[in-house]
Order: structure tokens, then C-alpha cells, then sequence
């Protein structure tokens, strides 16, 4: 019998009001971008005003503020998630109904709730959200060096690699020249300066063909090299490109030991090569990186974690200025234009608030995990994944994915996106430990490495079973991964090799 009847359902589901789609948007904005916004809030919102120091004494304005700027972690070895638990905010901190112009650490409670931060609530009268993700296709034109990242995070690098690769990109300017020194790459990653030049040599295989050269001889032997056009006679056509610039023909034909045609046909070679490998790319022009977040060594021992006050933007709600528009309001479309504006400016500041905490308390747990690498190089990055850090500081892995996007941490090592720190990680044979992959990719070059000392070639499958013995527990497609990115060939390869030896 079809008919009409009332039901009542209870079911769960994530409510997203327009505020906490926005307090989540602002928590994935770099520096430059957050502040791109607060300046469009400014014009927007006449409550709204900067906190500069002329406005300090007895004449200003009732106002209030962020406590962002003054954000400070300091640890050693013995601290653990209780260090960092009370940074969290409530809830009511993003999207509260404070009186306008009320502190924000007047409502700031010291115990973690579940709030912004993991997004765990949500007000009303939002649309619901259920699973997925909030994240946006990204439709911009790929960057340089977003393109040089991709690639190296599918060359095969193991994770102290991949981390000096991803030094060498970000010193890599958008014509696409590497810029620096190499010994102080590693002096500054702790390793020695081959290792540098091994990645380094890896990178000059990515594309542009040419790209993360040194100069523009060097850009232009990669793209010969690459064309299998790179002989003795160009190479010394590369090392006096000044007489080519000066018209001296006759001295480049005696350097080169070429004839006229020869050396004709090889200026037409270089002239149809890319001297500027990377203006090809779109993007923004290259920024200077401005860190969010300062590691020190404490001299007490250990690391002191600091937000970056020059990257926080400090925002005042005038509250006096407030009182006075509110009082000349008549009509109820004033009126209700000068509550919105309250109540968006309150909830500004207390969402800049909660966004620093957020960072600061990220940031704190990553340095607190990686403190061998701040301490001795690269080498000895950790294991690490956004799991470990988000059960480590109760928040949602989504949100330590937004918080680690766009952020940059300045340490002793120099600077580095927070994403930088997390690694890769193999599970041991019991499931008790894990042990990163640099280590057991360099247990089998060391393996392989001796094979010459008996004759003995080890099959990937030998390998798998060395390995196994000694707890650590991986795939054999893992160990032919690995040997391919060491550049070592297989053992069939090696047996002839030795063979022919």
C-alpha cells in the first residue's frame, strides 16, 4: 500500500558552514598568498587594521588582537606530545559568537579540543560534507621547479637523495641554471661533496634537457650529449665559447682542429640549442623563500621552534570605531552591514590565531621527530609519514598535509618545505621496527659492491633473502627498484661483466 508516513533518521556527517571552509583555506596558504588576502580583508572590512607599533599608547583605539606573533616551542630529546598538546585552540576560537572587539586569548582555554584543527565540528546552516576531500583541482601553469620536483620524486632517489635533490631544484633559478656552490651544499646537508655531484648528475637527466646546469657551456654539453653530438671538437668549441663571441674564427678552427665547413656546421649545432632551458615554463616569477617557522639550537640543549613574526599578519578590531558606526546605523540594511563586518573581523583574528598555533605546533613535531637530521645531515632523515605526526599530535592527516603545503622552516641545514621531512619507510621482518630506505638501499650497494671479491653475483631474489635474514622484510620488485636507481645493472649484466673482466 502506497501512502505518506513521517520517519526520523539519525545519521553522522561532516557540516561545513562558509567560515570553516575559509579558516581551512587560509590554513593552506603560503605567507605571500595569506597576505595577498588579509590586504583584500583590509579594503573589504573598515573594522579591520593593521597592529603597527605607532598605534601602541594611551590614545589608541580599544581593540583586539592575535597573539600570533610571539609563538615559541623550545624542547630536547626528553619532551614529548604533552609539550605541544596545549597549543590546540576550541573550537569556538574559529567560529565563536565573541563580542566584537573581545580578545582572542581572553576565549583561548589551555586543554586541546577537538576544533579546527581536525576539523571535527562545525556549525549550522553550512552544506554537508561527507568523506572526500576539500581540495581543488590545481589549474595553474606548472612551474619549473614544480615540473623538476615531479621528476624527482619518480627518479628513484632514496630519501637522503631526494632531499639533496630537492635543495639543488630550489637553487635552481627560473632560467633553469643552478645556483651556488656545491660544497656548500654539502656542507650545509652533511654529506660528502660526491655525493652532491651524484645526485647532481642524476638531475641533468631530468627535462628540460639542459636544466640545473652550472653555465651555459655546461647547459649546452648536456643538450649535445643528450643529441649524441658531444665529441672532442665540440668540447673544445664549448671551453672558447669567448672567441665565437669575438668572431675568431681562425683561432677556433686551429683549438677545434676542424676546417671551415666543420666549424660552420658546428655553430649551427649550438645556435639551434636552448641556452635558457627553463624560460620555457610558466608560473610566477621565482620569490624568495620566506621561512614561516625558525629552528635554533637551544643552548640548553636540543631546538627552539619560533614562528617567523614578519610573516604573521596582525590584525586590531576597532572597537571604538565600531561603537561609533553601530550607533549611527538607522536603517536595518546598516545595521546589519556593521554586525557582518564585526563578526567577520572577530573571526578573522581568531582564525590568524588558530592558523599560527596549527603551524607552530606541526612544525614543532617534525623538528622533534627529525632532530638527528638538524644534527648530522641528511643522512639521517627518519622514517616519516603525515600518520605519524598527526596521531603524534591528535589532528586529522588532511590537516597536517595542508599545514606542511607552502611552509617553509628555516634550521641550521638552511631552508626547507616541511614536506622535505617526510621519508619513506621499511617495515622489519617482525613489524617491531621500521628502517629507512637510504639505510637499506646502501646495504645493497655494499652487498653488491663485493661480488667482484668471489666471483658471486646475487640475484635480486638472493638479495630479498639477505635481507630477510637480517629482519629486514621487502619485496624483490622494491630491491630491483633500488638497484636501478643506483644505476647498478642487473646480475645477469654483472655475471657477463665479470666475465669479460
Amino acid at each position: 500500500m502506497i501512502g505518506q508516513k513521517l520517519e526520523v533518521r539519525q545519521g553522522q556527517g561532516l557540516v561545513i558552514t562558509p567560515q570553516l571552509q575559509q579558516a581551512i583555506k587560509l590554513l593552506q596558504l603560503s605567507n605571500l598568498e595569506l597576505e595577498e588576502f588579509v590586504e583584500a580583508e583590509l579594503e573589504r572590512n573598515p573594522l579591520l587594521q593593521r597592529d603597527e607599533p605607532e598605534g601602541e599608547g594611551p590614545d589608541a583605539p580599544q581593540q583586539a588582537e592575535t597573539a600570533t606573533a610571539d609563538g615559541e616551542m623550545s624542547f630536547g630529546d626528553g619532551v614529548g606530545h604533552e609539550a605541544v598538546a596545549s597549543m590546540d585552540a576550541g573550537s569556538d576560537d574559529v567560529y565563536g559568537d565573541a563580542a566584537p572587539g573581545e580578545r582572542t586569548s581572553d576565549r583561548m582555554t589551555d586543554e586541546a579540543q577537538p576544533g579546527l584543527s581536525d576539523w571535527s565540528s562545525a556549525g549550522k546552516g553550512g552544506q554537508t560534507f561527507e568523506g572526500g576531500d576539500l581540495e581543488r583541482p590545481d589549474t595553474h601553469e606548472l612551474s619549473l621547479w614544480e615540473h623538476l620536483q615531479a621528476q624527482a620524486s619518480s627518479a628513484g632517489f632514496s630519501p637522503a637523495d631526494h632531499g639533496i635533490a630537492l635543495t639543488l631544484i630550489d637553487a635552481t633559478d627560473e632560467g633553469g641554471y643552478l645556483r651556488g656552490e656545491l660544497n656548500e651544499f654539502a656542507d650545509r646537508l652533511g654529506v660528502p661533496l660526491e655525493r652532491i655531484e651524484a645526485v647532481l648528475g642524476v638531475c641533468h637527466g631530468f627535462e628540460p634537457t639542459g636544466v640545473m646546469a652550472r653555465s651555459v657551456p655546461e647547459c649546452l654539453k648536456l643538450q649535445l650529449i643528450d643529441r649524441n653530438r658531444f665529441d672532442p671538437a665540440m668540447a673544445a668549441l664549448l671551453d672558447n665559447l669567448d672567441l665565437l663571441a669575438r668572431r675568431d674564427l681562425a683561432g677556433l678552427r686551429k683549438i677545434c682542429g676542424v676546417d671551415a665547413d666543420d666549424l660552420s656546421d658546428m655553430i649551427a649545432e649550438l645556435k639551434a640549442l636552448t641556452p635558457r632551458p627553463g624560460a620555457g615554463f610558466g608560473g610566477e616569477p621565482a620569490q624568495t623563500v620566506v621561512p614561516d617557522v625558525h629552528v635554533r639550537a637551544d643552548p640548553a640543549g636540543g631546538w627552539r621552534v619560533e614562528l617567523n613574526a614578519d610573516t604573521l599578519p596582525r590584525l586590531l578590531v576597532d572597537k571604538r570605531y565600531h561603537g561609533l558606526v553601530q550607533a549611527g546605523a538607522r536603517s536595518d540594511t546598516e545595521k546589519t552591514f556593521v554586525a557582518d563586518c564585526a563578526a567577520q573581523a572577530n573571526w578573522l583574528v581568531k582564525s590568524l590565531d588558530q592558523r599560527a598555533k596549527t603551524i607552530l605546533k606541526v612544525a614543532s613535531e617534525i623538528v622533534r621527530q627529525q632532530d638527528a637530521f638538524l644534527a648530522f645531515g641528511v643522512e639521517f632523515l627518519r622514517p616519516l609519514n603525515l600518520k605519524t605526526v598527526a596521531d603524534a599530535i591528535s589532528m586529522h592527516e588532511s590537516t597536517v598535509s595542508r599545514v606542511t603545503s607552502n611552509k617553509y622552516v628555516a634550521t641550521p641545514r638552511g631552508v626547507f618545505e616541511l614536506k622535505f621531512f617526510f621519508t619513506a619507510a621499511i617495515q622489519s621482518v617482525d613489524g617491531a621496527s621500521t628502517h629507512s630506505a637510504e639505510a637499506v638501499r646502501h646495504r645493497i650497494k655494499t652487498m653488491i659492491d663485493g661480488e667482484g671479491l668471489d666471483g658471486d653475483v646475487l640475484s635480486d631474489d638472493r638479495i630479498v633473502e639477505i635481507l630477510k635474514e637480517t629482519g629486514i622484510d621487502i619485496a624483490r620488485r622494491t630491491v630491483a627498484k633500488y638497484r636501478e636507481a643506483l644505476r647498478i645493472p642487473s646480475s645477469v649484466e654483472r655475471r657477463r661483466m665479470l666475465r669479460t673482466a
